[in-house]
């Protein structure tokens, strides 16, 4: 009998897509079969880095499904951050190496919701070439130089 399909979940804005997103998917996928992305809302990344992001939550999203990266690709929940995991009860939850928000909790709501699933880490891929923000630094420098 073959055992059931495992799903991953990962969090973030993917403002820009870049190889470290990319790579990130494709260790998440060693993880399980099915991938589940869940796009930060517009208003909660404003208040989590501070500022808007570049392209807004539906663009980020169609942007994401067009790379094939995720099985699934689904918008955040504006009040209750974790809706998504009690709604889709992933096997696991993959978490960037820079990701914070949201995240003390995980472990308590696991239990507490009898979920079956486990927290992992990420690597970093080449991160100081690799980060949205970054990235759209360099873009605005080439901005103001043209």
């Amino acid at each position: 009998m073959k055992s059931p399909e495992k799903t991953v979940m990962l969090f973030g804005t993917f403002d820009y897509l870049h190889a470290g997103h990319e790579n990130i998917f494709k260790q998440a996928r060693t993880h399980g079969e099915k991938i589940i992305v869940i796009i930060a809302r517009d208003r909660t990344v404003k208040t989590i880095k501070g500022t808007a992001p570049d392209h807004n939550e539906k663009t980020r999203l169609k942007n994401l499904q067009a790379t094939g990266w995720a099985d699934q690709v689904v918008l955040g929940n504006l009040k209750d951050k974790t809706r998504v995991i009690t709604h889709h009860k992933p096997d696991i939850i993959a978490l960037g190496y820079d990701q914070f928000a949201f995240t003390y909790n995980l472990q308590k709501l696991i239990i507490d919701q009898d979920l079956n699933a486990s927290i992992i880490r990420l690597e970093p891929y080449k991160p100081e070439i690799y980060k949205s923000s970054i990235i759209k630094n360099k873009l605005l420098k080439n901005k103001k130089n043209t």
